[in-house]
């Protein structure tokens, strides 16, 4: 019998940002309409992004820094993506 593991990565995503194309992944799972918080490897670096207090995604905790305007247009992108 087989267990059923959780996978954390899911497909490639394209998004374009200022005419430059990025890929990215989510590492969060489950995503529901309450996910605040979200793990995403850009271009092959760990992004954490969370919805502050004005509903806004912004980037949390160490890694590259990213444009606010593209942390935001990330955690669009998901949001859109998953209808939360």
């Amino acid at each position: 019998m087989f267990t059923e593991e959780k996978i954390k990565m899911g497909l490639p995503l394209r998004i374009t940002f200022n005419d430059t194309d990025h890929v990215y992944q989510i590492n969060t799972s489950p995503i529901t309409p309450t996910t605040s918080e979200l793990e995403i490897l850009l271009n092959g670096e760990k992004i954490i992004l969370q919805k502050d207090a004005r509903r806004v995604w912004v980037q949390k905790g160490e890694g590259p820094v990213i444009d606010p305007e593209f942390a935001q247009a990330l955690g669009r992108s998901v949001a859109l993506r998953f209808r939360m």
